[in-house]
């Protein structure tokens, strides 16, 4: 996802891409009947982790999806440690979870097939995972499989293929209803300090569906906004722009931090 948006940013910043915990080429521990291993608290811990290793004791984070999900978290726990945070493409996840309704239900359907017990969903991804996940991505906001570049969607195919990454993206989602829940439900009465920036595409259920600027200015001591014509998958649609909108982002909040 982030391979043209990472060479653009890196004329101007230091950029780290990582696979979240569970996805890509990134370790896949065995899970706990808690789920605890793929909280995002979990997975925020080890991005700080890894930044630290790397010699990075504070950083921006910016994440879509899942990894904006991990990123809110890591605003969360490490306050001290995040610079700013870019959420792109979501609310808060005990903010969605709290306010399904039919048309969520209907987009977001793999929250609640993902979260079976296993090995119900391992065993019916895994029977065909290509007819699963590229009927996915389609019914997720991008449209059409075709506006992938065709190299990123031959990684993507070569990961999802892998059983274990099968395995570990249930428990991700396992967490998100339970564990992750609990963790959100608890810090309902904290704000991100860092500054914050909520990034959407205009096509995508997200915005169909919520005042996403309203839903994170109560989570959020300082907020911006920005939308990108495109569906959930607008990263992958539309990079320039994406990279265009991260990097003048991060450029204010590093000459704010040298004021």
């Amino acid at each position: 996802m982030w391979a043209p948006i990472a060479s653009i940013l890196a004329r101007r910043f230091t950029v780290v891409c990582s696979d979240l915990r569970g996805y890509g080429d990134s370790s896949k521990p065995a899970s706990q009947p808690d789920h605890s291993t793929y909280s995002f608290r979990a997975l925020a811990a080890d991005q700080v982790q890894l930044m630290r290793g790397l010699g990075f004791t504070t950083f921006h984070l910016v994440g879509h999806d899942r990894g904006g999900r991990a990123g809110h978290r890591a605003a969360l726990d490490h306050p001290d440690v995040i610079r700013s945070l870019a959420v792109l493409d979501i609310i808060p996840t005990h903010t969605l979870i709290t306010s399904i309704d039919h048309q969520t239900a209907a987009g977001y359907w793999h929250w609640f097939f993902l979260s079976l017990p296993s090995p119900t969903p391992e065993t019916l991804i895994g029977h065909d995972p290509d007819l699963f996940f590229t009927n996915s991505v389609a019914t997720w906001g991008a449209g059409s499989i075709d506006k992938f570049d065709p190299a990123q969607l031959a990684e993507y195919r070569r990961c999802w293929n892998n059983p274990e990454m099968i395995r570990a993206s249930c428990e991700d989602y396992r967490a998100a209803l339970t564990i992750d829940f609990e963790h959100d439900a608890a810090d309902l009465h904290r704000t991100i300090t860092c500054p914050t920036l909520a990034m959407w595409g205009t096509r995508g259920l997200m915005a169909r569906k919520y005042d996403i600027t309203a839903t994170w200015q109560r989570r959020c001591a300082e907020l911006e906004t920005a939308a990108v014509d495109g569906g959930h998958f607008f990263v992958d649609e539309q990079p320039t722009r994406t990279a265009e909108l991260l990097g003048d982002y991060l450029d204010r909040c590093e000459q704010r931090r040298g004021h």
